[in-house]
């Protein structure tokens, strides 16, 4: 089966044969379809980002805002893959002598995320980027056994707990296939490409978790790469907007979105969906900044505030100087997960 996203390919002979996903370059051809309601989505997602990024300048402290906001999507998209952790786990001052290994997760992608965006500052995004901030997120972390910084030397797939290739819901690119998608990805990353970068964010995404690069921590490093692409292509300025809480609540929408695409060829369906992952996550970051800002005020007439703010910052500064301020994303979507990711 064919169609503009891909194709299937055999692998393999008898017994063992197999078809994996042969994904086709971006971007798609023939070229992405932006109908009436795709335009107002583009419009309205853009919009609503340019306002969050106009915004950012009132924020009272913005490193601490960045470093809560981070924490909370690292927790999120963690969760999205079953992580048992919670806020108040990641918060902990004493997180460093914490032997759950579900915290531990959280606070590798919270370390890779602030890598990532130190990184950015001195490389392209591109595929030794990727693998660096791989390395990093498994790091004395469950997955360390599944070679972190490197790009997978044998086949994967996604499926149920004990699923085979035989009974697999998705099969990724055979390693061969996989080296050439991501070569792909990374000219397509650093292209001209005159699609809206928010349509080459949602095309960048869908085709790095199609092509699972990794043994593990696919989703975590795929939902970490939207942000890096809007800051390089400065879209942000600042990594205030994370769309793990929406992809969270519309989990299997998410997933078969993908799948929808692999099948059929419809980007433009996953387009949509993103796009209005981006509206309703920038939406959501608004209202908090403007929540905090009203906190901001009121506390400025506190006779007392001087004293809490000091407070606060010295409490900042030693929780920061116990695990440094970064920023972002855990995997999202283990090998053996429920659904392809």
């Amino acid at each position: 089966m064919t169609n503009r996203a891909g194709t299937f390919v055999s692998n393999l002979s008898g017994e063992m044969a197999y078809k994996s996903f042969r994904p086709a370059p971006l971007p798609p051809n023939p070229p992405i379809e932006i109908s009436g309601e795709l335009l107002t989505k583009l419009i309205d997602a853009n919009k609503k980002i340019a306002t969050l990024e106009g915004l950012s300048s009132r924020i009272p402290n913005m490193g601490l805002f960045v470093s809560m906001y981070v924490r909370k999507e690292a927790l999120l998209s963690s969760q999205i893959e079953g992580t048992q952790c919670t806020l108040e786990d990641i918060l902990n001052p004493l997180i460093e002598n914490n032997t759950n290994r579900d915290v531990s997760d959280v606070v590798n992608y919270i370390r890779a995320t602030e890598f990532a965006l130190e990184r950015l500052k001195t490389l392209p995004l591109c595929n030794r980027l990727i693998k660096e901030t791989h390395a990093v997120l498994l790091e004395s972390a469950r997955g360390q056994e599944k070679n972190p910084g490197e790009f997978r030397y044998s086949q994967n797939w996604i499926g149920g707990q004990g699923s085979t290739l035989k009974n697999a819901r998705y099969i990724p690119p055979n390693p061969e296939d996989m080296l050439t998608a991501m070569s792909d990805l990374e000219k397509y990353i650093n292209s001209d490409d005159t699609l809206d970068p928010l349509i080459q964010a949602a095309l960048i995404h869908y085709q790095f978790e199609t092509t699972h690069p990794f043994l593990d921590g696919n989703g975590r490093v795929g939902r970490l790469l939207i942000t890096l692409f809007l800051m390089e292509k400065g879209i942000l300025s600042t990594p205030a907007l994370y769309i793990s809480y929406y992809l969270k609540m519309n989990r299997i929408e998410y997933y078969d979105r993908m799948t929808q695409v692999r099948r059929t060829g419809d980007y433009e369906q996953w387009i949509s969906f993103f796009l209005q992952a981006f509206a309703d996550s920038a939406e959501d970051a608004i209202h908090t900044i403007d929540r905090l800002t009203e906190l901001h005020d009121k506390n400025l007439k506190d006779p007392h505030f001087h004293c809490k703010a000091a407070l606060l910052l010295r409490t900042d500064a030693s929780y920061r100087h116990k695990m440094p301020v970064l920023h972002r994303h855990r995997d999202g979507y283990p090998d053996t997960a429920p659904f392809p990711p």
